[in-house]
């Protein structure tokens, strides 16, 4: 059995050696190096890394038994070109979703970055963004200065908060999930205003985000999910399991 999991999210990854150990040649995709990193090396995996566009999509799939679109929950490019690929390829698709957050009833809600930024525009105050480096130059035109951005410690990460004038004081580049009292520490040693964030369910540290957010006194923006349909972790291994049982 065939399997090519697009990955970049903690579900992927361990849905990758479950499979393996279940005895399927499993290939990973992952967007970056910092991916890659994250995967690690297993034995029945492959792992390759770099964005692919939708022509190289086909290719990865073409002759796959399966494809698990188990890519992050805003990557809704990603995903609806994973979705043509794999329809073109005559590939039968799964998205693994993770599951949504509880949202608290005082964060201000946003379909995407654009409108939260627009919002912002009449506010004052430090920002902290926790939405990755791809949304800073949505938010560069509220100033530098005011931009907190939390991102990955990569050359490219620090690269966007250059080309969106954040100050080198103001970036903090750490890799997650982080805690509630870490967050706290951050909102307080930056006299942070707004946290502006995604939900990235248990696993993407949101709840500890929210809580540090209201215990801080920094007001909650988010950033909306995109919607789609899939199914959990768990539905999702045991149709796995159950194709490579019976394949």
């Amino acid at each position: 059995m065939r399997i090519v999991i697009f990955g970049g999210t903690t579900e992927g990854r361990l849905l990758s050696r479950e499979l393996a150990d279940l005895g399927a040649e499993v290939t990973v995709c992952v967007a970056t190096s910092y991916g890659r990193e994250e995967q690690g090396g297993y034995p029945g995996t492959a792992v390759f890394s770099g964005r692919l566009d939708a022509l190289e999509m086909r290719r990865v799939v073409a002759g796959m038994d399966l494809c698990v679109d188990a890519t992050h929950p805003y990557a809704a490019e990603a995903s609806q070109n994973i979705l043509e690929a794999c329809r073109q390829e005559q590939v039968r698709r799964v998205r693994l979703l993770r599951g949504q957050s509880e949202i608290p009833e005082n964060a201000k809600v946003f379909a995407d970055a654009s409108g939260a930024a627009e919002w912002l525009k009449s506010t004052c105050g430090n920002i902290l963004l926790a939405t990755g480096a791809k949304e800073l130059g949505v938010f560069s035109a509220l100033g530098g200065e005011r931009l907190y951005p939390r991102v990955l410690p990569l050359q490219e990460s620090l690269a966007a908060c250059e080309a969106a004038g954040v100050p080198r004081s103001n970036i903090i580049a750490m890799h997650g999930p982080f805690s509630q009292e870490l967050n706290e520490a951050l909102i307080r040693q930056f006299e942070i205003r707004y946290l502006v964030t995604k939900d990235g369910g248990r696993a993407g540290g949101f709840a500890e985000k929210a809580a540090a957010a209201a215990a801080a006194g920094a007001r909650l923006i988010l950033i909306r999910r995109p919607a789609e349909d899939g199914l959990d972790y768990n539905a999702v291994l045991t149709q796995c399991r159950e194709m490579i049982t019976c394949g």
